[in-house]
């Protein structure tokens, strides 16, 4: 399982993510542009001393990523506000890469054609959305215990 972050726009969140994904061998991906510069301090703040220890993989744009996911056979499963299908419903695999949107505008069109799965976490009516750090976590969390525990040292 991989995590991917699509054009994130907010450095706190993307640092905190990259963080989880440390901690728990997780690989990350950024698809560019982000909406911040990695030398930014609160990317780094939120991030910290862990930044170093996260195997980050950055994609120029979605084409590229996209050609990539595609010569690596994986599953693209998006998490998204327009899906129908709750992740606790989902039977997690170890070859999906798990795409989370952009804070301020999600994911376009072709992401969403692209994605094998899309999943939800549902919340209560009227509210628009979690902070992408607390979906990532929750999403993380229930792969990694459908898996069998954290990532890290295995292949």
């Amino acid at each position: 399982m991989r995590i991917a972050l699509y054009e994130p726009d907010i450095p706190q969140n993307t640092g905190t993510i990259l963080r989880l994904c440390a901690c728990f061998g997780i690989e990350a991906h950024i698809i560019e542009p982000a909406g911040f510069v990695s030398s930014d301090r609160a990317f780094r703040r939120a991030g910290m001393d862990y930044l170093d220890q996260v195997k980050l993989v950055r994609h120029a744009a979605w084409p590229a990523f996209e050609a990539w996911r595609r010569a690596e056979q994986l599953r693209l499963v998006l998490f998204t506000t327009k899906a129908a299908t709750p992740y606790l419903d989902h039977r997690f695999r170890p070859d999906e890469i798990l795409v989370f949107g952009r804070e301020s505008a999600g994911v376009p069109e072709p992401v969403h054609d692209a994605a094998e799965a899309r999943l939800l976490i549902p919340m209560s009516q009227g509210l628009r959305a979690l902070n992408v750090a607390m979906t990532v976590a929750m999403a993380a969390g229930e792969a990694m215990r459908q898996l069998g525990g954290a990532t890290a040292g295995r292949d």
